[in-house]
């Protein structure tokens, strides 16, 4: 290529160490040009989901509708009871129940705590014997004529007074009687009811147990297959170590020494760019240098022409020419000091070849994944078995807890419910009988209602003012006959429906006092709590604190766990079980003394930062203005002056040169539009080539600058930190995985102390039991014998009145001598108003 040719042949061991560095760079620039999607030392777990409570029925159930009654009741059954729940007299009672039986002082005790309900009961006897005695004695006295039973009634001034108040006096009676009748009706029904849907609300509430004992271990079981769940991720993430732990390695060398790259990349795109202008420059000056040639050829030929005419004895003044000769001597030589240096360490540069050692590099830096998977595969085995035996340790943890205690609760409970099937059609059929005969005690208690009402609307319409009483209507006497109807089934009925009541009152009232009451304060559950009937559960299961059916419902009803409620924590180490610390701590140990080792990386040199420094040197040294010089030179050669010369010689000499000299004239015409047609466009691109070089050489300065500088930074980084960028590296992957132990450990934890186990079903078995035997069965039946106890009581005024009453309306067989002044007006008499 001439002067301008490319200077090749570096000694090799300069070469070999250009190459080393260029490798260094190259990988340093490879580390920020690979397209890797920034991500973390591990993929983040799945969020572990908190437990679903498991859905119950509603057991709440509906309250008997003889409730209206229930505050009645509950005041006369605690006037009649005053004393508190007898805990220790049914122990005594219980626990020797045959010396119990002659045992004077605590048959005594007894009594005494029972007084109210043997005053009553005493009230009750005395009522059944005397109400049938005093009817015989009462239905004797009158068949002997006496008792009111003589047919004869004095006529007196007060008569309508007393029959008027003892109308009212009936009629009051007979309304409470009717009133306590309703009740008894409306108590039956409501019992009825209750004893009706008593079995599907208990085969409900049982079924919410079974409910709860089911979900008990499928929450447990769900808790530790969690712990299956998050051994598996690490163990996915351990397999995959080599991409998640190489990677992120990389993508810190990457973030870290990516400003080194660009100028790298921008010098070695220069150099290029440099060197395709050389060329460039290096053709436009062979071709004017070509071109040049042919013009000083063709100006010497002219030249020898003119200098033959000239020396012509024919041509006359041409000695003037002698000047002009010598100005077509011509310097056509182009030459760019310093240029040849330049190429030399241009081609330096590029020789590196630096896009061939990008691909080798990659190759490297490719396979540190695998690098970090050859060297962490003793680590991996052994944290795999370490997290197998975590596993381990965590799924102890349904193995220790009882769980075989739910499975037989589960059994009694199917046993239960399986008798209560059984017995269901029984119980229906008793309860039809039983509704029965309550409904023809209520039919006994309203044929007298219905006997004194018909007297009430009878009597008085048959009853005609001044009406002899020998003389009475049948209306009238009907009444009056109705009157002792239902006095005579008073008599008749009230005793045995006292016996009734008396029956119905000492077992309802009791179990009310007994049960309901002392169940609903809370009383109950801590007297079986201290009677020794149930085990201690907490001694039950080995722990030392004593946990009493009380504190087991006072806790359920709050909605708290099995763990609270059963304090297991005295049983099961909870923290014991979920500290997976001890191999952690092993798993941490053995990645600590685990080297990934990466091999030291030189980014520049010395011999290659001189070469640079020698490259950036030759470039700023480029002399451009000896170049644009030799261009402006030759843009100025202009043979058509000397032409001109040539034109007024020819026109002055003999016509013998004349001839000659214009021809010569005219050959330097064409030479000079010959340079105008041909070199000044070669020396145009010549000129535009020498400014986009001296464009390009003015940045190579700083580019190189930039490059020392930044290569440098990236040098000391490397040399400081890479194995600490190893190590924090792997400290964030292993701190990711044992922190996913650490978020299990602590969700479990939450959950069994929380979650698993809400154990209010328990509760509301109990309150649904109470609701169905107390608040339902037992509260209809004590309104029951309340009303029809009501019913008794007014009775005895009932039967005074209405015998007192009948003689009003009956038919008299003698009567006292008719008396105008005394005015027979029955009372009251309907009367009917026509207008």
């Amino acid at each position: 290529m001439g002067s301008c040719g490319i200077v090749r042949g570096p000694g090799h061991g300069a070469r070999a160490g250009a190459l080393r560095a260029a490798v260094g760079v190259v990988l340093l620039g490879l580390g920020l040009s690979l397209s890797v999607p920034a991500r973390t030392a591990c993929a983040p777990a799945a969020a572990l989901q908190s437990l679903t409570q498991p859905q119950y029925n509603d057991t709440d159930g509906t309250i008997s509708s003889a409730g209206f009654l229930s505050p009645f009741v509950k005041s006369f059954l605690h006037t009649v009871q005053r004393n508190p729940f007898p805990a220790e007299l049914i122990l005594k009672m219980v626990h020797d129940f045959e010396q119990g039986l002659s045992d004077e002082e605590l048959i005594k005790e007894a009594l005494v705590y029972e007084v109210g309900f043997l005053v009553c009961a005493a009230i009750g006897v005395l009522y059944i014997v005397l109400m049938p005695v005093v009817g015989f004695f009462l239905a004797c006295c009158r068949c002997c004529g006496n008792c009111g039973g003589k047919m004869y009634q004095k006529q007196t001034s007060s008569i309508q007074c007393r029959r008027r108040t003892l109308y009212w006096s009936v009629f009051v009676t007979t309304a409470i009687i009717l009133a306590g009748n309703i009740c008894m009706f409306r108590s039956n029904e409501a019992l009825h009811v209750s004893v009706a849907q008593s079995p599907p609300q208990l085969n409900t509430t049982i079924g919410n147990i079974h409910t709860f004992l089911t979900a008990v271990p499928q929450e447990i079981f769900y808790v530790v297959n969690a712990s299956h769940e998050t051994i598996q991720e690490v163990n996915r993430n351990l397999d995959d170590i080599g991409p998640q732990l190489g990677t992120e390695i990389q993508e810190r060398f990457m973030v870290t020494l990516g400003p080194a790259l660009q100028p790298v990349r921008l010098l070695n795109q220069e150099t290029r760019n440099i060197s395709v202008q050389l060329n460039e420059l290096d053709s436009s000056l062979a071709q004017l240098r070509s071109s040049m040639s042919r013009v000083q050829d063709n100006v010497t030929d002219v030249k020898n022409s003119i200098n033959r005419t000239l020396s012509k004895p024919t041509c006359v003044g041409c000695a003037g020419l002698e000047s002009e000769l010598q100005r077509l001597t011509l310097d056509t030589s182009v030459a760019i000091p310093s240029l040849s240096e330049f190429q030399t360490e241009v081609d330096k540069v590029i020789l590196l070849n630096l896009t061939s050692k990008i691909q080798q590099v990659e190759s490297h830096f490719n396979s540190l994944p695998q690098r970090v998977i050859d060297d962490t595969k003793d680590v991996v085995q052994k944290s795999k078995q370490l997290l197998a035996d975590i596993g381990t340790q965590i799924s102890q943890f349904s193995s220790e807890i009882p769980l075989s205690g739910l499975t037989n609760a589960q059994g009694t409970l199917n046993q239960v419910q399986g008798e209560m099937v059984r017995m269901t059609s029984e119980v229906a059929r008793v309860e039809r009988i039983r509704w029965s005969v309550f409904v023809a005690l209520c039919c006994a208690v309203l044929l007298v209602v219905v006997c004194n009402l018909l007297g009430l609307v009878l009597g008085p319409l048959g009853l005609r003012p001044k009406a002899d009483p020998t003389k009475r209507s049948c209306t009238a006497d009907c009444g009056g006959t109705f009157f002792m109807m239902g006095a005579g089934f008073s008599f008749l009925f009230s005793w045995l429906f006292m016996i009734v009541v008396l029956l119905l009152f000492l077992v309802g009232g009791n179990t009310y006092t007994m049960i309901c009451r002392p169940w609903n304060d809370g009383q109950l559950l801590k007297f079986v709590d201290s009677s020794g009937f149930i085990p201690d559960i907490g001694q039950a299961l080995g722990m030392k604190t004593n946990i009493s059916l009380s504190d087991i419902y006072s806790d359920c009803e709050e909605d708290k766990t099995l763990w609270t409620t059963l304090h297991l924590n005295e049983v099961l180490n909870l923290e014991e079980i979920l500290n997976v610390s001890k191999y952690t701590d092993q798993i941490q140990k053995q990645f600590e003394d685990t080297d990934i080792t990466l091999s030291a990386i030189t980014l520049l040199s010395p011999e290659l930062k001189g070469q640079l420094s020698s490259f950036s040197g030759k470039a700023n040294n480029l002399n451009s203005t000896a170049i644009t010089q030799q261009i402006n030179d030759l843009a100025r050669i202009n043979l058509n002056t000397t032409a001109d010369e040539l034109d007024l010689a020819a026109s002055a000499t003999n016509a013998a040169v004349q001839d000659e000299l214009r021809n010569e004239a005219n050959n330097l015409r064409q030479i000079q539009a010959s340079i105008e047609t041909t070199i000044i466009p070669q020396l145009e691109t010549l000129n535009s080539t020498v400014k986009r070089l001296l464009s390009l050489t003015k940045e190579i300065n700083g580019t190189v600058g930039e490059v020392l500088r930044n290569v440098g930074a990236a040098q000391d980084f490397l040399n400081t930190n890479t194995t600490q960028i190893v190590k924090t590296v792997s400290r964030s992957f292993l701190d990711c995985q044992l922190g996913y132990f650490n978020s299990y450990a602590d969700w479990a934890n939450r959950m069994i102390t929380q979650q698993v186990g809400r154990c209010r079903p328990v509760a509301g078995a109990l309150d649904s039991v109470e609701i169905i035997l107390c608040s339902n069965a037992v509260a209809s039946l004590n309104a029951f014998w309340f009303s029809l106890g009501w019913c008794m009581i007014f009775l005895i005024p009932s039967i005074i009145f209405s015998i007192k009453l009948a003689k009003y309306y009956r038919k008299m067989n003698s009567s006292d001598v008719y008396d105008e002044h005394i005015l027979m007006n029955h009372i009251p008499r309907a009367q009917m108003l026509i207008n």
